[in-house]
């Protein structure tokens, strides 16, 4: 079985290579190579094309293909479909902000989280990305849009504490000097919750951004919605926020979807606010993307007021997420969820 070598760090490349007899050096040149967007060995004209011929034999290079791109007309926000090299499917988004350009990438092939306003988990996961791929969104992203990429969001298809290990890796790799070196303090990772890696991932003391999905601040509401709770519920999963806070110093950031009489109830946005008063903590409110197969609906502009305005009365610090990318699938797993369709039509 052949190798990823774009998974590997540039000791785990020297390595290798001392072991076939070769030069160490070249280890660095092949990394630099492979973060640069080499498609393939042959690419790497500094290398002897002997050492290419061996090292095809022993490693493959992930470089995924664009199916569809769409620009959005109005904020210029791109999205991606791209084929992996098994002929599965994901999708990532460059969206650009003043501060720079984010690109939202995936975690997995899918999901099995389950959630109710998600069109990323129908249909259920088919596989963990490897490092790579989560590398290549992110490189070839850049490349393809000409955009320098500053920011990452882990925040696409899939759960990344789900493929805990292979984000990790991905996250040292992303931010090593000599490929796109990109700090940890300009990632945001979004996990609905899963409270073990919460605080294994908080041992790891990187500095990221952890976002956190809560979309309800009570049991039987984000139950509904969210099936992970019946397994982590609310008070359980703030507990966890906190001892994350505690252990990086890193502010967290919730995610609320605002789904029309579901989570955007006086209620809600009283209760919520009780529970994140004296938190040090972002709340982001996220007005509902329509997904085809689900019945719910964003909350109304008049109601996405009155939930602000009650959580700022509370001390609570509250953005509303301004909305990009809506003529062009703008919710994750869409652009993935019609090509599945088509293939099968």
């Amino acid at each position: 079985m052949k190798e990823n070598i774009k998974s590997m760090f540039p000791e785990e490349i020297k390595a290798a290579l001392r072991d076939m007899g070769e030069s160490e050096y070249r280890g660095d040149q092949i990394f630099k190579w492979l973060h640069s967007g080499a498609r393939g060995f042959d690419d790497m004209t500094n290398i002897s094309k002997e050492l290419r011929e061996r090292l095809k034999e022993r490693y493959y290079i992930t470089a995924p293909d664009i199916i569809k791109k769409q620009i959005s007309k109005t904020d210029g926000t791109v999205k991606y479909l791209w084929r992996l090299y098994d002929g599965n499917a994901i999708e990532s988004v460059v969206m650009k902000y003043k501060y720079g350009n984010t690109v939202c990438i995936s975690s997995q092939v899918g999901c099995r989280m389950g959630c109710a306003f998600c069109a990323s988990t129908l249909g259920g996961l088919v596989r963990n990305l490897e490092p790579s791929e989560l590398i290549d969104q992110v490189l070839f992203s850049q490349l393809d849009s000409g955009e320098k990429i500053s920011n990452i969001v882990l925040m696409g298809i899939g759960e990344p504490l789900d493929n805990f290990d292979n984000v990790m890796r991905f996250l040292k790799l992303v931010n090593h000097p000599n490929g796109l070196n990109i700090g940890m303090r300009h990632i945001s990772l979004s996990t609905c919750g899963l409270l073990e890696k919460v605080d294994k991932i908080s041992t790891y003391n990187l500095q990221l951004t952890l976002s956190l999905s809560l979309h309800a601040p009570d049991d039987e509401t984000r139950s509904r919605i969210m099936p992970v709770n019946r397994a982590y519920g609310v008070d359980s999963v703030l507990e966890a926020c906190k001892r994350y806070f505690d252990a990086t110093g890193r502010r967290i950031s919730f995610e609320y979807a605002m789904i029309d009489g579901v989570n955007d109830t006086p209620y809600h946005a009283e209760l919520l606010a009780k529970k994140l008063r004296g938190t040090n903590c972002h709340v982001n409110l996220i007005p509902l993307n329509d997904v085809e197969e689900s019945p719910l609906r964003p909350s109304t502009p008049q109601t996405l007021r009155a939930f602000t305005d009650t959580l700022q009365k509370s001390g609570i610090n509250v953005t509303v997420r301004r909305r990009l990318g809506g003529d062009i699938d703008a919710s994750c797993g869409q652009l993935r969820r019609k090509a599945i369709n088509g293939n099968r039509s």
